[in-house]
């Protein structure tokens, strides 16, 4: 299995669909150069942010082809899976590989029910053992998401070696901080958040926020590794007030706006998500222009 190391401040990348719904592949491009400019120290493509759970293998696999071409080994490329069975989630897994990414982040299955911690504990392994890649557990899923308990378990599968947190639960976060923190990399993806989790210890992020605010973001982890917390501070409100603008159900569409805004072109969301409407556009530019980012 491959050694990555996966800290600091990780971004997302989107995934830019023209206007006959198709993936740009030449705007994905664009945006993994942007990127890695501001200093971020890992890519995911095809996760939350990507529109991951919208894109067939053969998108996930020729999206993850150019994020691996276009970092040509300056940082690691993650690959995201959201799929909702062990057999899907091994046959995804396996075009990523064969596409070259370092990592691979994993959605437990969650369509409607949850599986038993045994069942989680399975699916891991068994995406684990066809792969040999390192896997980011991605606990997204409000229904399903996997307690500190079954994460334990997890220690178990060799293959599993970070926990993306991004359940909206700050609790489950400092639990898994305070008792698996030693066997696995905690990545903190609640947006809103990363300042006290960088204070309580967590190895990173990776999150939609970085990709809107790369910049800031990788200097809000700086400052708080350097201990300037008066930095660090400041750095968090203005990151804050750019995600409460965005923050919502047509996030794939708000985010892109805020790209746009900032002179970046992520593409359009894909259907049936809608272009960020214009009230929407205002109230991100307003955000955008307190936060600095824009004139």
């Amino acid at each position: 299995m491959k050694d990555v190391a996966l800290h600091g401040m990780i971004s997302t990348v989107v995934t830019p669909f023209d206007e006959n719904d198709q993936v740009d592949l030449g705007l994905l491009r664009g945006e993994v150069k942007y990127l890695l400019d501001q200093g971020v120290t890992a890519i995911c493509a095809c996760g939350s942010t990507g529109e991951g759970q919208t894109l067939s293998l053969e998108e996930s696999k020729a999206i993850c082809e150019v994020v691996v071409d276009e970092v040509a080994g300056r940082v690691p490329v993650i690959g995201g899976v959201i799929q909702n069975s062990t057999a899907q989630a091994i046959r995804y897994s396996l075009a990523l590989k064969e596409a070259g990414v370092d990592a691979l982040q994993v959605t437990p299955v969650h369509y409607v029910f949850a599986p038993s911690a045994e069942e989680t504990v399975e699916h891991y392994r068994l995406v684990g053992e066809a792969t040999d890649l390192p896997i980011v557990l991605y606990n997204v899923v409000p229904w399903a998401l996997v307690p500190v308990d079954v994460i334990e378990k997890l220690a178990a599968v060799p293959q599993v070696v970070a926990v993306k947190q991004s359940g909206g639960d700050m609790h489950l976060l400092v639990d898994l901080l305070a008792r698996v923190r030693d066997r696995f990399t905690i990545l903190a993806a609640l947006d809103d958040l990363h300042y006290p989790a960088f204070v309580l210890g967590a190895h990173g992020a990776l999150a939609a926020i970085p990709t809107v605010t790369p910049k800031l973001s990788v200097e809000l982890w700086d400052a708080v590794q350097a201990g300037d917390h008066k930095t660090a501070l400041e750095l968090h409100e203005r990151i804050l007030t750019v995600w409460r603008a965005i923050d919502g159900p047509n996030l794939p569409a708000t985010l892109k706006a805020a790209l746009q805004l900032q002179g970046r072109d992520g593409g359009l969301p894909r259907k049936p998500f809608a272009p960020a409407t214009e009230e929407d556009r205002e109230r991100i530019a307003a955000a955008l222009r307190s936060a600095n980012l824009i004139d």
